[in-house]
């Protein structure tokens, strides 16, 4: 996967987001994305080849490791970072969008014609629903991750030993997994920055939904006063 296009594609929302949003594509890049690409995937680059147990039982190993190991990591981050980031890219599409109707409607009614989105990145209307719901989905998705993390891997930690009895293994066998403290480490430090971000989404998506109720309640009150 090119990173580098996937990045440039996202950072484009970066207009479009309010400060919570700004922060939360920061930490999404310098402290996922850039962590992922340029430590955590060489530090799981090894962990089948690494992986031993005290036998030479043939398919031994290998079923240890798929049971011990149903996912990678490294895969399951890969997999996060693309379901996070996709609600952003709708964003700039719903813009894109009303930016070429608004050229449409100028083209078709002239220079003077009343404006149909004077501000096509403003957040009203069917881009306020879009926004909005993209924050509940990239907070949902971080939250089923840390699940999913959570039913594979307690307490988001590996053991330095796993014993293993399944056939074809002869009897109960020790596995050493590969540099276990280094991948706890990474893996802590994956969660604590998802949840981070779950924070930063939940919080966005309060503030817009109390800015709108305040927009609301102030217009009411403007129009009791006439």
């Amino acid at each position: 996967m090119n990173w580098g296009v996937f990045e440039g594609l996202l950072s484009g929302v970066n207009k479009y987001s309010t400060a919570f949003g700004r922060i939360w594509l920061s930490l999404v890049f310098i402290f996922r994305l850039l962590v992922y690409v340029v430590a955590a995937e060489r530090v799981w680059s090894d962990d089948h080849k690494d992986f031993d147990c005290n036998t030479r039982q043939p398919g031994c190993t290998n079923v240890c490791f798929d049971h011990f190991f149903p996912v990678s990591h490294i895969r399951l981050w890969a997999l996060q970072l693309i379901l996070v980031t996709c609600p952003s890219l709708l964003v700039i599409m719903h813009v894109a969008y009303r930016e070429a109707k608004e050229q449409r409607h100028r083209a078709a009614g002239g220079d003077d014609c009343r404006c149909i989105y004077p501000n096509p990145g403003k957040k009203r209307g069917g881009l306020w629903w879009t926004y909005l719901l993209s924050l509940i989905f990239k907070a949902g998705v971080d939250v089923v991750f840390l699940y999913i993390f959570y039913r594979f891997y307690r307490n988001y930690t590996l053991p330095r030993v796993v014993k293993c009895e399944l056939p074809p293994c002869p009897n109960v066998v020790d596995c050493f997994i590969s540099r276990p403290t280094e991948k706890n480490i990474f893996t802590l430090f994956m969660v604590v920055t998802t949840c981070v971000c779950v924070m930063l989404s939940l919080i966005e998506a309060a503030y817009l939904i109390g800015k709108r109720c305040r927009e609301c309640l102030v217009a009411g009150s403007g129009e009791s006063h006439w």
